[in-house]
């Protein structure tokens, strides 16, 4: 599964399985076209309308937070932290992400991390979050965290996330764009104990 996991760059994800998943697109290039879109939340570099539009089929299917499904059009699924939902022959389930102490991310807003169940693998998208009690509960192959700081979790604070986590690998997103530099991946990738694959954005 790993192999079919591609980073856009920033904290944009493509999982070409048998269902084409974007998460996040942002800056995307607009093929493969999407069969589903999951939006974290309402920020512009994760809730791009245009990039959506760009990814979108007959029937794409969209899922995200209600003040972001609210702006949009078509087949669009509402989902707020402890829903879960299949779509075709993928099982979303959606988990809290958020900042507790800092003024980004509220989690009165309600905004999303995603475990995706895809070909008989679990994987975890963070969001947009800092380390935070309910990542104890997350069991999962793959988890895909932030790391580039400021808005979300250092490299330092991901590392103990994966900790908590241990999932088979971590990937590290949110960093070389925006905020965060590739380094925090190298960084990440030193700090954490569990296999770690820094992936180059595609």
């Amino acid at each position: 599964m790993q192999g079919k996991i591609f980073w856009l760059g920033h904290a944009s994800i493509r999982i070409e399985a048998d269902t084409v998943i974007y998460i996040d697109p942002w800056k995307v290039k607009g093929e493969p076209r999407a069969d589903l879109i999951l939006i974290s939340h309402a920020h512009h570099d994760h809730f791009s309308p245009g990039d959506i539009k760009k990814l979108c089929k007959k029937d794409t299917v969209i899922v995200g937070p209600a003040d972001c499904t609210s702006q949009l059009k078509g087949d669009v699924r509402t989902m707020a932290p402890g829903d879960a939902i299949t779509v075709g022959a993928v099982k979303i389930e959606a988990v809290p992400a958020y900042n507790p102490h800092k003024p980004y991310h509220p989690q009165a807003n309600r905004w999303l991390g995603f475990i995706l169940t895809v070909e008989g693998k679990r994987i975890y998208f963070a969001g947009d979050t800092d380390l935070i009690p309910e990542m104890k509960g997350i069991r999962v192959d793959i988890a895909i965290l932030p790391v580039g700081g400021t808005y979300t979790m250092t490299a330092a604070e991901a590392a103990q996330a994966a900790a908590l986590i241990h999932p088979e690998v971590a990937i590290p997103i949110h960093c070389g764009d925006i905020v965060g530099t590739m380094e925090d991946a190298k960084e990440f990738h030193r700090l954490t104990p569990v296999p770690v694959e820094v992936k180059t954005p595609s």
